[in-house]
């Protein structure tokens, strides 16, 4: 899938260069990109999948530069970039109604976020969607409550930013002192650098990919808010029913709630399919308006 994706050189000209080659491939019209992924998904097309890929390479560009005050090579983090991108595109479901851009920004940033992490700690910075919401507005927090930049935060600090990002007071405090500078991984656990090896050789992580548990939690979190907006277009009955029957791990029989309302079985299946359709179309709205900015993302030059 990667084979035809321009390579970007470090240094200021390698971006430059890079950034005028991608704005060769076209964007796509959602009907185009919707058989794209159809074909991709139904008949592993390699080239339906390169188009998908290098029609949002500008999008990834975008976010990347986003996450260059981390002092990292900026060449690096478009490339960690590219490959949530493809990530996305072998999951992307065009059945469900949203546009690749859409999807895939979660995947980019999970991506980009997951190198930074790699690299500015020798253990894991978190494994939360909190404590990297931590790592990562650490920073511009202080800025807003002009607090120092260097050395322990103030108490008072301290509290206004684990209750801005629902973490505790201690893990406000851990990360302020790590993200002043790590320890290196070849450093020798002794003195004597032949007694007992280097630190990196002690390091086990066998857990989940962090890319692939932060990309999963945001895609939950945003279905998970389209669907409650989407719940205030239906009446105080039509919620009830379509909670009851579609939302409930134990679904309402329809003889039941036909009691409950005072109607028959059939009517509350007539109103359960009318809220359905209702939500489907609110949903769908909802998505189309969160692509607006991702479409804008993707093309500013």
């Amino acid at each position: 899938m990667a084979q035809n994706i321009p390579m970007l050189s470090s240094g200021e000209g390698g971006l430059s260069r890079y950034l005028d080659e991608i704005r060769r491939f076209p964007m796509l019209e959602p009907q185009e990109e919707y058989m794209l992924a159809k074909r991709y998904k139904e008949h592993d097309d390699p080239r339906a999948a390169e188009r998908l890929v290098t029609s949002h390479l500008r999008l990834v560009a975008k976010i990347a530069m986003g996450y260059r005050g981390y002092g990292l090579p900026i060449s690096e983090v478009v490339s960690e970039g590219n490959v949530g991108l493809m990530q996305a595109v072998k999951r992307f479901e065009p059945d469900k109604g949203f546009r690749l851009a859409t999807y895939a920004m979660w995947w980019i940033k999970a991506a980009i976020q997951e190198y930074i992490l790699r690299s500015w700690s020798l253990v894991k910075m978190g494994t939360t969607a909190n404590q990297k919401r931590l790592f990562f507005n650490l920073r511009r927090l202080k800025g807003k409550i002009q607090a120092l930049d260097e050395g322990d935060l103030r108490p008072e600090h301290v509290t206004q930013i684990a209750t801005k990002l629902g973490v505790s007071e201690e893990e406000v405090v851990s990360m302020n002192r790590r993200l002043a500078g790590d320890a290196s991984l070849n450093a020798p656990i002794r003195a004597e650098a032949d007694s007992g090896g280097e630190w990196q050789d002690w390091l086990v992580d066998e857990s989940d990919s962090q890319e692939a548990v932060f990309a999963r939690q945001e895609e939950l979190d945003q279905r998970r808010k389209l669907l409650g907006d989407a719940m205030d277009v239906l009446n105080e009955r039509e919620r009830r029913i379509f909670e009851a029957r579609r939302l409930s791990e134990d679904p309402i029989t329809l003889e039941d709630l036909s009691s409950e309302f005072g109607v028959s079985r059939e009517r509350v299946r007539q109103i359960e399919v009318r809220a359905f359709e209702k939500v489907q179309k609110a949903v769908k709205r909802g998505a189309r308006e969160l692509e607006q900015p991702a479409a804008q993302l993707a093309d500013q030059r």
